[in-house]
């Protein structure tokens, strides 16, 4: 999303863009490639270390993320040129608005007893912007894909059970450790490939959907044990003949197959009540 932005931005402002050289991409942290002779690098401060903590990029850096954007700086050098030659050329400030339907969403999933937390790759004080905007009191910043799932693993071993919402690449091996992975529908294949539910518009409102959809299902399912079993322990005993040695009743077959649709019919007619359920 973040490569994404910043080509849609480059091509609104009629940039001509060229394809690198000898190009290589650092999962989490950022790219490095040959351009007319240069070394480009493109990435976080994980990637371009002390050269992005002077004062100047610092502080113009810190004033974007206090707003929730997320910084990536370009570093350029002559190709020949060792690490003291590289020189930050300028820093990109990516925002990602919050859905309108987030805090709503959030707010919903905290009644129902749920711990909210947020694992995010960005800075401390993007995440921390995001979190106050949300009421998200546990957060966990520069975190890597790798440590993802590292995170769900430690909550798992808490004794938690854990829900993890993504829609990135790097989101992947996170939604395959938890119990239950939940990708959004606007993300890549592989994030919705590795989740046991996609949501199709990528919006946290459907998690709250999906829980009342699937708390209303299993309540239809027991109630639909709860008659399956009445009818049995009601009608195998008669038709057994359980009451012929006291009153010599014996349970006519046309009797015990009306019964038995009768069964049917309930368990059939309970289910379909789940079409007039509303989501909110």
């Amino acid at each position: 999303p973040l490569a994404t932005a910043i080509v849609g931005a480059a091509r609104d402002r009629g940039l001509t863009l060229t394809a690198p050289t000898d190009f290589n991409a650092q999962s989490g942290k950022g790219i490095t490639g040959l351009l007319d002779g240069r070394r480009i690098t493109v990435g976080s401060e994980k990637l371009l270390g002390d050269q992005t903590r002077s004062a100047q990029w610092t502080e113009r850096a810190d004033a974007a993320r206090r707003d929730g954007a997320t910084v990536v700086f370009v570093m350029e050098a002559d190709r020949e040129a060792d690490r003291k030659g590289d020189r930050i050329a300028g820093a990109i400030a990516i925002a990602d608005p919050i859905k309108s339907t987030t805090a709503s969403a959030l707010n919903a999933l905290r009644k129902d007893g749920l711990r909210i937390v947020m694992l995010t790759g960005d800075h401390d004080l993007v995440a921390q912007s995001v979190a106050n905007r949300l009421s998200i009191d546990e957060v966990h910043a520069n975190v890597l894909p790798s440590e993802k799932g590292d995170q769900i693993r430690r909550l798992r071993d808490e004794g938690r059970r854990v829900a993890m919402a993504g829609d990135g690449v790097n989101d992947a091996p996170a939604l395959a450790e938890a119990d239950i992975g939940i990708a959004m529908g606007t993300g890549p294949d592989v994030a919705i490939e590795s989740a046991n539910v996609t949501l199709v518009k990528g919006d946290l409102t459907g998690i709250v959907r999906a829980r009342q959809l699937s708390t209303a299902t299993m309540r239809n399912i027991r109630q639909n044990l709860f008659l399956a079993f009445v009818y049995n322990s009601v009608g195998v005993p008669l038709a057994a003949g359980i009451l012929y040695p006291l009153t010599g009743l014996l349970l006519s077959p046309i009797i015990a197959a009306a019964a038995m649709s009768l069964s049917s019919v309930s368990v059939i007619g309970n289910a379909l009540r789940l079409r007039t359920l509303s989501l909110r």
